[in-house]
């Protein structure tokens, strides 16, 4: 009998595990059989913070990786908290992400649901995406990451731990809840449907302390974040570098940033520390 219990125990979360890869799947297939094309009138004016002339470059895109990179690879090799030893598991997990999101960004590039403008990058396109595009996935998670690596290195103890469960299930609830609101608006459905099954499995099937410390970490990693994306949305330039197709997500910005970019850099952001995590544990 208690054979017969595990057994059932096992198919029960192998079904688990399948519902919650399923649901944003199957929400997110329904959407584009319904896609029916945009135009390409993308919005070119958003709320400025303040205008600064030394941007107005099409070397903008570039420049900011090479401040978001450089800083953090010379501190990587400061001794207490070693950044460079976590690279063995850092940089597989950030290739393994980013082929996802390059994926998604292609798509919705193709889409035109957003797109790039050129006024901003050097000009040089792989598979409809600026190369700058395509850095950005290992230098906005490498930098990004190094800030988690410091806080938990500085603080030891877990803040989080108790209130995870709810964060959890108010931070998956929130997803779907806006994914269902925005159904017709392609980028936002999608984003927060995305980030709710992510969640939704992650908080069934793996550490919470995952969660809680990513979570904490978050907070800290907002501040970089929000300036980094104000410039590649537009709030300090006459018009943005990535520009978005008003038809498909909600209007609604945090300075120049579309609200969408939070739960897309959230997402990518907990996959690659997860991966890493569970591979470094692995390794001990």
């Amino acid at each position: 009998m208690i054979v017969a219990l595990e057994h059932k125990s096992k198919t029960t979360r192998i079904g688990l595990r399948v519902a919650a890869l399923l649901l944003p799947t199957i929400l997110i297939v329904v959407q584009l059989a319904q896609y029916q094309g945009l135009t390409k009138d993308f919005v070119y004016e958003v709320p400025e913070v303040t205008r600064i002339a030394a941007f107005e470059t099409t070397w903008l895109y570039a420049l900011i990786h090479v401040f978001s990179f450089l800083p953090v690879f010379l501190f990587s090799f400061e001794p207490r908290i070693a950044y460079y030893k976590s690279w063995k598991y850092l940089f597989p997990a950030i290739l393994l992400v980013g082929a996802f999101f390059v994926l998604w960004d292609v798509i919705f590039t193709w889409l035109s649901i957003w797109s790039f403008n050129p006024t901003y990058y050097l000009g040089i396109k792989l598979i409809s995406l600026p190369i700058e595009e395509w850095i950005f996935f290992i230098v906005i998670p490498f930098s990004s990451i190094f800030i988690y690596e410091n806080i938990n290195y500085y603080l030891k103890k877990d803040l989080l731990a108790r209130a995870e469960p709810f964060i959890s299930v108010f931070l998956l609830g929130f997803c779907f809840a806006v994914g269902i609101l925005y159904w017709e608006r392609l980028n936002t459905s999608v984003t927060f449907f995305l980030t709710g099954g992510f969640l939704l499995y992650h908080f069934l099937f793996l550490p919470a302390w995952h969660r809680s410390r990513f979570y904490f970490s978050f907070i800290a990693i907002l501040i970089p974040f929000i300036i980094v994306d104000t410039i590649l949305t537009g709030g300090f330039t006459d018009a943005p570098i990535v520009i978005y197709n008003p038809e498909e997500y909600t209007g609604f910005r945090i300075f120049s940033i579309p609200i969408e970019d939070i739960p897309f850099g959230f997402m990518m952001l907990l996959w690659i520390v997860t991966l890493m995590e569970t591979w470094r544990k692995k390794a001990q």
